[in-house]
């Protein structure tokens, strides 16, 4: 048993797959903060290096294949794209992957300037999803997005992806390495998740974390 599993009650499972059994939707494209919905919802944002898996995570956690965009080509999202469920005050946020993109760098100047204002100053986001490969651990680009979150106390919570491509004693040391690395970041929850979109590892667990902060 991880410290993950130990988080969760058979009631917190319950609660997540609840939520997510409700139909979900797309709501808006935001590519400025006055775009930003203004009532008051709780908002939880999917954050992540441009080909670590975000819209397939998202996509596998909600059981909805066609709701966030997937695409072969990393870099492709380009605005803060906010989903919700039916009947919950709730936003899910598909944030711009950084690190790479194949876009002008105009393009790839602003909406690096989105992200980090949206993540500065955004009073109803209870929580940052900060998307690492499991294959990788932790670079340069997602210390960087560590040290702003730091700085700004904004929570945020390591979820390691693509957990099926590596083996388990390879999972457990990336996982046992990046929860001693948070331990120096003040915003950091200290439990990293683990997941899968492809084979649905740790989903029950991050729709319970979510359900918890909806109702908290």
């Amino acid at each position: 048993m991880t410290a993950a599993d130990a988080l969760f009650t058979p009631d917190d499972i319950e609660a997540g797959e609840r939520l997510v059994l409700r139909p979900w939707q797309f709501v808006k494209g935001v590519v400025a903060l006055d775009g930003l919905p203004d009532d008051g919802w709780t908002e939880v944002a999917f954050a992540g290096r441009s080909n670590v898996g975000k819209s397939s995570l998202i996509n596998a956690m909600v059981r909805h294949g066609g709701l966030a965009r997937t695409s072969n080509t990393p870099g492709r999202t380009q605005e803060l794209n906010f989903f919700r469920p039916h009947d919950d005050p709730l936003y899910l946020v598909d944030m711009p992957g950084y690190g790479f993109a194949k876009a002008p760098k105009d393009k790839v100047e602003t909406w690096t300037k989105l992200i980090r204002a949206y993540l500065s100053g955004r009073p109803t986001l209870r929580r940052v999803f900060l998307l690492i490969d499991s294959r990788h651990g932790i670079k340069t680009p997602d210390r960087e997005i560590m040290k702003m979150l730091d700085t700004t106390a904004v929570p945020y919570q390591v979820v390691l992806t693509k957990a099926d491509k590596i083996g388990v004693p390879a999972l457990d040391a990336v996982r046992t390495k990046t929860e001693g690395d948070l331990s120096s970041h003040p915003a950091a929850f200290p439990i990293v998740l683990t997941t899968s979109s492809e084979k649905g590892d740790g989903m029950a667990e991050l729709r319970a974390t979510i359900a918890a902060l909806l109702r908290d």
